[in-house]
């Protein structure tokens, strides 16, 4: 993943970097310094993005049925 593909990603799902941070414990200076060539953004975070977009969804699809019953 490259860093306009995470920043991308991140305002898709409504989440800063601040809230990333906070969320998965990564110093937000170490966010910030990650780079396409000389830091690349590690291997988990697209996949964590991936998990964590499908989880919103569930939740959402979860308390529209909850709703309904």
């Amino acid at each position: 993943m490259k860093k306009d593909e995470f920043d991308d990603t991140l305002k898709k799902i409504g989440m800063t970097r601040q809230e990333f941070s906070n969320i998965t414990k990564v110093a937000y200076s170490t966010i910030g310094n990650w780079h396409d060539e000389t830091k690349p953004i590690p291997g988990w975070v697209d996949s964590w993005l991936e998990n964590y977009i499908s989880k919103k969804k569930y939740d959402h699809i979860k308390n529209i049925i909850k709703d309904e019953l």
